[in-house]
């Protein structure tokens, strides 16, 4: 390989490895924003459950139905999506999925039956599914080696996304209607221009991709077949306890504040935009950090940690539920990205692979958790629910049989 080295570089070939070797900021911060669009607009679904509920007189299996079906094809497609593009990357994917999430959106302000809602997000979950693995992708090549970092950047979007949702659907979707959900489709048109221009970054920079592509390679501590299987195995464990407490708050939290302290819908949605904010502002915590003391650790408070204040929830009074939900968000949002970034150190070269993998279980753990505990809170009730699921965390214990990769 020393010898590849020795000819003097083509200057197309110099722009190349100084996208490899920095961090490429403006390309972050680009799908960080458009991670932040399309979280936004993926959120209005379940803040849209009490107005759908009301108005198409759906149960709580119905609701948890619809998350369901919107989990599953944004979950089920993102591994092959992630494993094609390791092949043959695709550049302005992003921007076609997105107008797969335009249509859902403008499905969405027009469904007057509960089988064109099913329809409409199954078409938004179609546009998150070919969004993720390639715009992760995008994230660890524009890195220049700071991968925690840059999907906690990545991440961050997202979560602020997932928080703005429920915030706009209070001021707009609540108060005038379902077919105000219709102007939310200006967000995906914004998406599609911005990752339009990211594609062609993308594309003019596929060189660089393949290069850094070998990276992993060299500097991932060399682990048996066997010991990777079982620390990949622990690391889904912990996506089941994250994402099934993160699916009782996402879709059931609201509801559960509604029956316990009689507060309006708009609250309900105001209390759920504090959560959704706390992991926001949350994320940037475990990129980095692990980045800097190793990821295993930032596991093991962002699991374990939280459950102290996932115990207490059920029993607290308004002030402190809202209190102990800005906790649980804080400590809970840094795990994704340090376990996701641990993943693809596990298994080097298959950077878009794991990243559809690991995000679309994290989006089907959450549709299976919303249908299950949807008919577990018509069977008893959804206190019983939260009751249940702060229990979740103690899972967290798992995290001491994974190996120390000691990434710096």
């Amino acid at each position: 390989m020393s010898t590849t080295l020795t000819p003097a570089p083509a200057p197309a070939h110099t722009e190349a490895e100084a996208v490899v070797q920095k961090t490429v900021f403006s390309i972050l911060l680009a799908i960080s924003f458009s991670h932040l669009l399309n979280d936004t607009m993926q959120s209005l679904i379940p803040s849209t459950y009490p107005l759908l509920k009301h108005s198409l007189k759906l149960n709580f299996s119905q609701l948890g139905l619809v998350t369901f079906c919107f989990q599953l094809t944004a979950s089920l497609l993102q591994p092959f999506v992630g494993l094609y593009t390791d092949k043959k990357p695709q550049p302005y994917s992003l921007a076609a999925g997105m107008c797969f999430t335009l249509v859902g959106l403008i499905m969405l302000s027009r469904a007057g039956t509960y089988p064109l809602v099913l329809v409409a997000v199954a078409l938004v979950g179609i546009g998150s599914s070919i969004f993720h693995p390639e715009a992760s992708r995008l994230a660890y090549m524009a890195s220049g080696g700071r991968r925690g970092m840059a999907q906690s950047v990545f991440q961050l979007g997202g979560n602020a996304g997932a928080s703005l949702g429920p915030l706009l659907a209070a001021q707009i979707v609540a108060p005038y209607g379902q077919s105000n959900i219709i102007w939310f489709g200006l967000f995906a048109l914004l998406a599609i221009v911005i990752l339009f221009r990211v594609g062609a970054w993308y594309s003019h920079n596929l060189s660089a991709r393949k290069k850094k592509a070998v990276a992993p390679r060299l500097e991932t501590t060399p682990l048996s077949r066997t010991r990777v299987a079982i620390s990949l195995s622990i690391l889904l464990v912990l996506m089941f306890s994250k994402y099934f407490y993160m699916s009782s708050m996402s879709s059931y939290y609201t509801f559960f504040v509604i029956d316990k302290f009689h507060v309006s819908v708009q609250t309900s949605q105001m209390l759920l935009f504090l959560f959704l904010f706390a992991v926001a502002a949350g994320t940037m915590i475990g990129g980095p950090v692990g980045d800097r003391i190793g990821r295993k650790y930032v596991i093991w408070v962002s699991i374990l940690g939280v459950a102290p204040f996932t115990l207490l929830l059920p029993y607290a009074n308004l002030f402190w539920t809202g209190v102990l939900t800005v906790c649980i968000g804080l400590v809970l949002a840094s795990a994704f990205s340090a376990i996701l970034v641990y993943a693809q150190e596990l298994v080097p070269g298959k950077v878009g692979l794991i990243a559809g993998l690991f995000f679309g279980l994290a989006f089907g753990m959450g549709g299976i958790g919303a249908a299950v505990l949807g008919h577990l809170a018509d069977k008893t009730s959804i206190h019983y629910v939260f009751h249940v699921c702060s229990f979740l965390p103690l899972l967290g214990l798992f995290t001491g049989f994974l190996p120390d990769l000691n990434k710096k």
